[in-house]
């Protein structure tokens, strides 16, 4: 599936659902991370200044994976 985010919001949505989805509470999720349970919750709540390195970490932990394209690649 292919989502395209415009706000950390939509970032914060598809973790928790994607944690849930997989019945991983946020203390799991932090410790297979290896961030901080604070991390997570502030991920899910949309914090926006999350690093972005523990934010790939998150995602990555939770097989998700991140694709960039320039707008170029659009047209």
């Amino acid at each position: 599936m292919k989502i395209e985010l415009s706000n950390a919001s939509q970032l914060a949505d598809i973790v928790r659902t994607e944690r849930k989805r997989q019945h991983v509470t946020q203390i799991q999720l932090s410790q297979l991370a290896n961030v901080g349970v604070r991390f997570v919750r502030d991920l899910e709540d949309a914090k926006t200044t999350m690093h972005f390195d523990k934010v790939l970490k998150v995602l990555e932990t939770l097989g998700i994976t991140v694709e960039l394209t320039t707008r170029e690649d659009y047209e």
